[in-house]
């Protein structure tokens, strides 16, 4: 089977514009969350908290004319594209242009072009649409704008599980890579989901946290909304090395469930059967993992389960498992938020550095191992996976290993 690594990373989220801000800040236990800027805080029964993309100038990365097309979740993704194939050095000449698949997880797509173009038309009745409205808001812009903007000609689309999407993203990617389809794929996930729309529908499910998000610990009262984009540069190990790629780290293995129950309850069996059937593809007994970037929400009911789903998986050695959430620091990014996590999780494969859970207030009864609260831990990280687990029931769990 051919084994598979990753060679560039990009991102921009609350915590910085690039992923070396990024992973800089989650090591130093920065948190992104704050006050939203561009809602007033009355039209919110939270007071408007969110992890923004803050101080972000399109214009500095655009020109007029393709900036027209594109709404933020577009533009992250392009951002976080351009600097992971920078970084690998992939150019996309000749054959290797359809030989490259592009795949971007989305869980809403263009949000900030649809709720503002609602708000013209049913609340201020203009009548008008944006002209380039579909364009803007469809959930494969993103994919489609890679594409167009590198000249990568191989399959390229968009992918939506929720908050799975950017894991199932990596899985199909791994498996075009793995038949022979294509050799190499800019892949990842993007969101721009902080609109007044998509927070209030948040709110009705009384899911989203006053004062920020706390997972695993007593206390914790929910989630809180991100929004930015990773995106990685995942090729054959023949075709990195052939070329004299830095490898940032290898994709071992992926493993999908669905939980088959309820819409919204997560579901113990199914979380467990993703992370098993990852180490399955992986070759890799429970034993062997150091780290775990939990899914970790913040909210009653996930926090609990994911523990459960650990213990059933790894036994004793769940113990013995070093395992955060890093979405305190930026944000619960729905369909973008495994791809942000794999930066942590990269971070911590090449650094020897576990990032840490913030917010922690005291252990719960129910959620009894180790979370590596408020400080980040030097250790020494050989295997890790990451866990994205989705409204729906869709689970979808990525294994990595550290390149020596």
């Amino acid at each position: 089977m051919r084994r598979l690594v990753i060679t560039g990373m990009g991102a921009i989220c609350a915590l910085g514009h690039d992923a070396p801000s990024t992973w800089k800040a989650m090591t130093e236990g920065r948190s992104g969350i704050g006050p939203i800027h561009h809602i007033l805080p009355g039209q919110l029964r939270n007071g408007g908290i969110a992890a923004e993309v803050n101080d972000f100038d399109p214009s500095n990365y655009f020109d007029e004319s393709r900036l027209n097309q594109l709404d933020p979740v577009s533009q992250y993704a392009l951002v976080a594209a351009r600097e992971a194939i920078r970084q690998s050095g992939l150019t996309f000449e000749g054959e290797r242009a359809s030989r490259t698949a592009v795949v971007v997880g989305t869980g809403v797509g263009g949000e900030t072009t649809r709720d503002d173009q609602y708000e013209k038309l049913y609340g201020e009745h203009s009548g008008r649409f944006h002209p380039l409205g579909i364009i803007r808001m469809m959930m494969n812009a993103p994919a489609s704008q890679i594409s167009m903007v590198h000249g990568i000609t191989g399959p390229a689309f968009a992918l939506a599980s929720a908050c799975s999407s950017s894991n199932h993203a990596f899985a199909q990617a791994a498996m075009m890579i793995r038949a022979g389809l294509v050799d190499a794929a800019v892949v990842g996930g993007t969101e721009a989901c902080i609109t007044l729309g998509t927070l209030r529908a948040w709110e009705a499910m009384r899911v989203l946290a006053p004062d920020t998000c706390r997972p695993f610990s007593s206390g914790r009262r929910g989630i809180v909304l991100g929004e930015g984009a990773g995106m990685f540069v995942l090729e054959t190990l023949e075709q990195a090395q052939a070329r004299g790629a830095n490898i940032l780290a290898e994709l071992t293995g992926t493993g999908m469930s669905s939980d088959a129950g309820d819409i919204a309850a997560p579901s113990e069996l199914g979380a467990a059967t993703a992370i098993v059937n990852a180490l399955r593809d992986s070759e890799m007994s429970p034993s062997e993992v150091d780290y775990i970037n939990a899914h970790g929400t913040g909210t009653i009911a996930n926090d609990s389960t994911e523990t459960r789903a650990i213990h059933r998986v790894f036994g004793e050695h769940a113990r013995a498992l070093a395992i955060s959430s890093t979405k305190p620091m930026h944000g619960h990014a729905l369909g973008a938020a495994g791809a942000l996590e794999l930066i942590a999780v990269i971070g911590a494969l090449r650094d020897g550095i576990v990032p840490p859970t913030l917010g922690y207030l005291g252990p719960d009864p129910a959620c009894d191992l180790d979370y590596v609260p408020h400080e980040a831990r030097r250790m020494p990280v050989h295997a890790a996976i990451s866990n994205s687990f989705a409204f729906g029931g869709l689970n979808a769990v990525i294994a990595l290993r550290r390149v020596p």
